[in-house]
């Protein structure tokens, strides 16, 4: 049988996008990196930077700073708003070593600097760890994805609480905008909201679809889904922030709640944000033992049993506000 081709059996070629006005550096980082095995692609200027990554993506970048025009600072800038979420490396070059000059590209988004002249080897050593800590990235931003997909399609399943997590996770994420959260809290809320349940897959449907009020050992069974939901996420990293809320959206602000008994303030802010939504959309919500009451009728409800200990009195109270004001 003959040999597959050589090119079959190399991992996809790094690109690497250099953008220097002086077309000797480029040539010579070009030459640098093609010898390392990446595709180069190479700008003169960051308007023809811009305009080469709409038709075609690149891995990371490498910024000269004194550039006529739009400088490296800038379009270090441009391209960490365009990368948005996703892990987009850029090392920046300059000849300027004062710590003015660092903290500039710092506030850009720079993640690595180099300064002129440099060593081939110093500059190939940096992308190289760039791009491996972006490939891991990208694969736990994949894994993560694959444990909120199945969370979704396993509550797709069931036509009561179809787009129940879905609905917990982004009121709770506009809520914790309301009350100040930053927008990197809100996404993390909103996680949290999608994955609060996922632990149920633990828990057999017959008890979860029961009709009749659940035995002890049932009621036991069902409370147990906050402590697997948390094993089930604590693999990846990138969900650590958000275990807490997880294994804690059941607490209750008396401390009767579960499944540790943490009491008030010992319950993490997250998880008694998530606490009021789900509870809220729980109960405008059909489920297979009652039907669904309006959102004014579940407000009035909530607000009646504000002091009844099951939430943060506060936050609830800025809840009702908030949902009063979208009526």
């Amino acid at each position: 049988m003959a040999p597959y081709p050589e090119c079959l059996m190399e991992e996809e070629k790094s690109s690497i996008l250099i953008v220097d006005d002086l077309q000797i550096h480029l040539e010579l980082m070009e030459a640098i990196f093609e010898k390392e095995g990446c595709r180069v692609v190479t700008a003169h200027n960051a308007d023809e930077a811009l305009r080469l990554l709409e038709k075609s993506s690149s891995d990371m970048a490498i910024l000269d700073v004194m550039m006529p025009g739009m400088n490296g600072y800038e379009l270090c800038r441009r391209l960490k708003e365009k990368s948005g979420a996703r892990f987009f490396p850029v090392i920046l070059v300059t000849s300027l070593s004062e710590l003015e000059d660092k903290i500039a590209g710092i506030e850009a988004g720079a993640d690595d600097f180099i300064t002129k002249p440099f060593k081939s080897i110093e500059l190939t050593t940096k992308v190289r760890s760039l791009l491996k800590f972006k490939k891991l990235q990208e694969e736990l931003d994949h894994s993560e994805s694959i444990i909120i997909t199945l969370a979704i399609a396993l509550e797709s399943k069931d036509p009561y609480t179809k787009g129940h997590s879905e609905r917990v996770g982004n009121l709770s994420a506009e809520f914790a905008s309301i009350i100040g959260f930053q927008e990197k809290e809100q996404n993390l809320i909103r996680k949290a909201g999608v994955l609060h349940d996922i632990g149920k897959i633990g828990v057999e449907d017959s008890i979860l679809h029961k009709r009749n009020i659940l035995t002890k050992e049932e009621l036991h069974i069902v409370e147990q889904h906050t402590i697997i939901g948390e094993k089930i996420c604590r693999p990846l990293h990138s969900l650590s922030v958000i275990l807490p809320v997880i294994r804690h959206h059941h607490e209750r602000w008396d401390g009767a709640g579960f499944p540790d008994g943490l009491k008030g303030e010992q319950i993490p802010v997250m998880a008694r944000i998530l606490s009021i939504v789900d509870t809220f959309d729980a109960m405008a919500s059909e489920r297979p033992y009652r039907r669904p009451i309006s959102i004014e009728k579940a407000l009035k409800k909530m607000e009646e049993e504000k002091n009844f200990g099951q939430w943060d009195p506060v936050l609830l109270e800025r809840f009702v506000e908030m949902m009063m004001g979208k009526s």
